[in-house]
């Protein structure tokens, strides 16, 4: 498995994958239930680890890493499924953060 891939190459990885399958990407509804499912799995993960509600010893051991994962690979369907390129949506959202947001909270003094 190749280490730091770049946004492109994932959604190109994701892309091939998806293609080799008759019914192709979800709808964008399905799709957007898929992520709200996958969300309701991390935030589970997340409850077990750092909240106070710990796994029942019946449960299966999952890792937050895991389900980051999963929650990545559709989200990455969704963009791929509505044409959307991820690195230039990740740069606009930067640019936003950088100008608009850029005194929004406390610098660390360096």
């Amino acid at each position: 498995m190749q280490t730091n891939k770049t946004m492109t190459e994932l959604q190109t990885e994701v892309d091939t994958y998806i293609s080799q399958f008759k019914e192709g990407y979800f709808s964008p509804l399905a799709m957007l239930a898929r992520m709200t499912e996958e969300l309701g799995e991390l935030s589970r993960e997340v409850n077990h680890y750092y909240g106070e509600k710990p796994k029942k010893s019946t449960e299966e051991e999952k890792a937050i890493e895991e389900e980051l994962g999963d929650m990545l690979f559709v989200l990455i369907c969704f963009a791929n499924s509505l044409n959307i390129d991820l690195q230039e949506a990740h740069d606009r959202v930067m640019n936003k953060f950088n100008t608009r947001d850029k005194n929004r909270w406390t610098r660390i003094e360096e």
